[in-house]
């Protein structure tokens, strides 16, 4: 059922939308003017866009799954103080996976970036694959099977490699949070990146990708809090009636993630290049 979800959800799914209408629409009520077409002057300008764009891309069907399987950790504690202090410790460290990967990124884009795929403001072709989008295809497609198999691993059809190691599952899922900007088509943040590899900083290309990456989970994150302060016990209550819930949770989130991002990126991309067909409501 989770895999037959993450196919529906390929079907189903608009970048224009969601990147379009919610993301412009967000980043261009928080600066007060056209995010992807005003020139972006001076650090200031650049460390602001950085975040209020990572806010515009909060809810993407990936970042969602995600913090999905976090679920389970919800309901672990009795009070709301313990619960908020439990639901915490693993949200820091996905962040240290998370910032670790956008640091060293933007690192890069800062000493060579003008030379990379992003770069490239040249419209895609139908019957060809830019470089760009083979970069797109590549992570996006490595980050959906390590969600898939990480799922299958929840229900022991494969081995764990985090078995009994909640510490480093949490920092390699924000490791793949990260890693979302590697491939990410996002014009906002292409606008970004075009502006940290003209700088030609490294130190402020780390910045502005961490803080958009932190953008990107801010509200989420403090969604999760919100439901584990309020709404933990209760939770706890539901999973503990029948212990195999919170495997199943957390093994569905991943895999509808991991279907979704691997035929998304790596199937319906070639159909939405003319290349091949593929089921979908719209491009």
């Amino acid at each position: 059922m989770a895999s037959l979800a993450g196919f529906l959800l390929t079907i189903l799914w608009s970048a224009k939308f969601v990147d379009g209408v919610i993301g412009d629409n967000v980043a261009n009520t928080l600066l007060g003017h056209d995010a992807e077409n005003t020139e972006i002057t001076g650090v200031a300008a650049g460390i602001a866009f950085a975040f209020v764009t990572g806010l515009a891309g909060t809810f993407t069907a990936c970042n969602i799954a995600v913090f999905g399987t976090m679920a389970p950790i919800l309901g672990r504690a009795p009070g709301w103080r313990d619960r908020t202090r439990a639901t915490m410790g693993p949200l820091l460290w996905l962040t240290v996976g998370l910032v670790t990967v956008s640091a060293v990124y933007g690192a890069i884009v800062g000493f060579v970036g003008t030379s990379m795929p992003q770069f490239s403001t040249a419209q895609n072709v139908p019957g060809e694959l830019s470089a760009r989008s083979v970069q797109s295809m590549i992570v996006f497609g490595l980050i959906g099977l390590a969600m898939l198999y990480l799922g299958l691993a929840a229900l022991k059809i494969v081995p764990d490699p985090f078995d009994g190691r909640d510490r480093a599952r949490m920092i390699f899922l924000g490791v793949l949070v990260g890693g979302f900007l590697i491939g990410r088509p996002f014009p906002l943040f292409r606008h970004m990146f075009r502006d940290a590899a003209e700088r030609g900083d490294p130190l402020y290309g780390a910045g502005a990708f961490v803080l958009q990456s932190v953008g990107n989970v801010v509200v989420m994150a403090l969604l999760l809090v919100l439901v584990a302060a309020v709404f933990g016990g209760r939770i706890a209550r539901w999973l503990g009636a029948r212990p195999h819930r919170a495997v199943v949770l957390t093994a569905a989130g991943l895999i509808v993630a991991g279907v979704f991002t691997f035929l998304y990126w790596d199937v319906r991309l070639l159909a939405n290049r003319d290349l091949i067909w593929y089921p979908r409501l719209w491009r």
